[in-house]
């Protein structure tokens, strides 16, 4: 697979004058910008210095480090990233002692516009018993952390089915068109589970245009909601227990 390109335009997502752009990071983790202007947030940073590296080629300014959960591989580059830019952390208030840096909270229903970006919280837990989701409806973009991956889901480590299956359908809720950028690049492997249970309705075509991005070195990111209703096993689960069969399926696969 060829190195990831960030310049390419397939890489990042324009609208109504804001960009969203996708940082792979570690093995399989992404943090995503989201500028408008010279003015930029900072999702999920598992690490500072790719963050920073790439504000500094596109000449930006952070006004602001979000977070979407407390592990470590989405808040470890917090304090630094904060500390170049005196900029503020913000987490979901549950995890105030749990989040490197914090200084201020995510907390349900919330609505925040920074730099320039008119975000909306969204409690979704299940991964994590504080996780949240950030939805930006002018730019038809929510970014979930770990609770839902595109054609999957997070593992529960702190939460419940029910709460996992109530916090994917409340995603699911969303409009048909809105783009998910989701905390780390599984979709390959999520899709071989997914087509281990019978090919849903369009999932072998999605599989091979997923294939095709990673093979040419392109992120996965974003997928849309309309997608993953249609080919995501555990958003097509009609019920807690068949969700949880599914999971627990997962785990093992």
């Amino acid at each position: 697979m060829r190195p990831y390109q960030p310049h390419n335009s397939e890489t990042a997502f324009f609208s109504a004058m804001v960009t969203i752009e996708p940082i792979p990071l570690l093995k399989d983790n992404y943090a995503y910008l989201v500028f408008h202007g010279k003015q930029t947030l900072v999702i999920d940073p598992s690490e500072a210095a790719g963050v920073l590296r790439r504000v500094e080629e596109l000449g930006l300014e952070v006004a602001a480090v979000l977070n979407t959960h407390h592990h470590w591989d989405h808040v470890n580059g917090n304090e630094s990233i904060a500390a170049k830019f005196a900029c503020p952390v913000y987490g979901p208030v549950g995890d105030r002692d749990r989040i490197a840096g914090w200084t201020n909270p995510l907390e349900d229903g919330q609505t925040l516009t920074l730099a320039g970006t008119r975000l909306e919280v969204l409690s979704i837990p299940g991964h994590t018993s504080n996780h949240v989701a950030l939805y930006l409806p002018d730019q038809r973009a929510v970014f979930t952390g770990d609770t839902l991956f595109l054609l999957g889901c997070g593992r529960l480590f702190e939460g419940t089915p029910e709460q996992m299956f109530h916090s994917l359908k409340r995603l699911s809720a969303l409009p048909a068109d809105t783009r998910v950028y989701c905390g780390h690049e599984y979709t390959l492997s999520n899709g071989a589970f997914a087509e281990s249970l019978g090919a849903a309705p369009g999932l072998l075509e999605r599989l091979k245009s997923e294939k095709e991005k990673r093979d040419r070195g392109l992120p996965t990111v974003p997928g849309t909601i309309q997608q993953e209703i249609a080919t995501n096993p555990f958003l097509r689960a009609p019920d807690v227990k068949s969700f949880a069969d599914l999971r627990r399926a997962k785990d093992i696969f």
